[in-house]
């Protein structure tokens, strides 16, 4: 039982986690996208609010993971950033001859 309610909270803290990291990149966004000098500092500002309480939620998280999960849970980043290579056309700022000069 004891597991559960364990699991359960661990869940409950990556959804939070989740909505936060969005919460940060709207406001990153909208800093971006923004031409007045003090909004964009506000936005930044808050951006990094976010970021703040993200880094001590993901903290929480790995606490409460045991050693076999963190393992599991570092494999799994590794495996997802080798999938995204970097040669997507759309995410390229250089052109095909430029990024394929094998």
């Amino acid at each position: 039982m004891q597991n559960k309610k364990q699991q359960s909270s661990v869940g409950s803290m990556i959804q939070r986690c989740h909505k936060w990291r969005q919460k940060r990149k709207q406001y990153m966004d909208l800093a971006r996208q923004t031409a007045d000098e003090i909004e964009r500092e506000r936005l930044l500002q808050a951006a990094e609010h976010y970021g703040r309480i993200v880094n001590e939620e993901q903290n929480k998280i790995d606490q409460s993971r045991t050693p076999a999960e963190k393992i599991a849970a570092e494999t799994a980043a590794v495996e997802s950033s080798e999938n995204t290579d970097g040669t997507d056309d759309d995410d390229s700022p250089f052109p095909d001859f430029i990024t394929n000069l094998k």
